[in-house]
């Protein structure tokens, strides 16, 4: 069965590279209308070159997920471009590792401020204009298997992973009753350029405790997206979704 989108409108976080480039990509290509909000302008452009003809259904918005007000103006923007928002993927993420005897505050707070205040601003603006709306909707926190399990010399980071799952069931809670289904996926080891900087032998090592016998790629990620984001999946709601190669079977 082919997942489609069409008629349907999608704001993506992060969406300029990445695991957010393959998942807008597939959501154009699925039908959808997508606004990308990110605050790397250069990698927007590539994104929509990479779009070709399917770019015409492709908008991009500077937003600093960290500032409230900055992301309800970009939500009432996207809202005049999209006509509504039905899809929202809370995807952009950072990193900024260190054990805890090294972590600094600000390491801490940097990491904090966009992978879960981020969420959390982004999720409150959309939910609003979704239930004003009326029509349901399909909210998607990305977590990672990192906060189902936890990791070495992640504090910051998998904290704020832990916390988007808590995040991904409060709202599912809350949202029902407007048609507006949470989700979360969380996934395992993926080669994207987050992981770049980290050795080959221990790349290799990941790959040979998983089952599957490597890395993720974007695509196994944006199809998961795609799933929850469509029709196929309207009675799932507070899950989360490992999306990791069997990693921690």
């Amino acid at each position: 069965m082919k997942i489609t989108l069409e008629n349907k409108s999608a704001v993506i976080t992060g969406g300029a590279s990445g695991i957010g480039r393959e998942t807008t990509l597939a959501f154009l290509k699925a039908g959808a209308k997508v606004m990308v909000w990110d605050v790397n302008e250069t990698a927007a452009e590539e994104t929509r070159a990479l779009a070709g003809e399917l770019s015409a259904q492709l908008h991009f918005t500077k937003v600093d997920i960290r500032d409230y007000a900055n992301v309800e103006a970009a939500t009432a923007d996207a809202v005049k471009a999209l006509g509504r928002i039905d899809i929202l993927i809370n995807n952009a993420g950072i990193t900024s590792d260190s054990t805890l005897k090294k972590m600094t505050p600000e390491q801490w707070q940097k990491v904090i401020d966009v992978n879960l205040t981020g969420v959390f601003n982004c999720g409150r603006a959309v939910s609003l204009h979704m239930m004003e709306h009326g029509q349901g909707g399909r909210i998607i926190n990305t977590s990672s298997v990192v906060g189902l399990y936890g990791n070495f010399g992640q504090s910051n980071y998998v904290a704020t992973k832990a916390g988007v799952i808590g995040l991904t069931k409060v709202w599912a809670r809350e949202l029902g009753r407007s048609q507006i289904t949470v989700n979360a996926v969380a996934p395992g080891f993926i080669e994207t350029d987050m992981i770049k900087t980290v050795p080959e032998k221990i790349l290799d090592g990941l790959r040979g405790q998983t089952p599957l016998g490597r890395l993720g790629s974007p695509t196994d990620i944006s199809n998961a997206y795609l799933f929850l984001a469509s029709d196929q999946a309207a009675f799932i709601t507070g899950t989360t979704l490992s999306v990791d190669g069997g990693i921690h079977i």
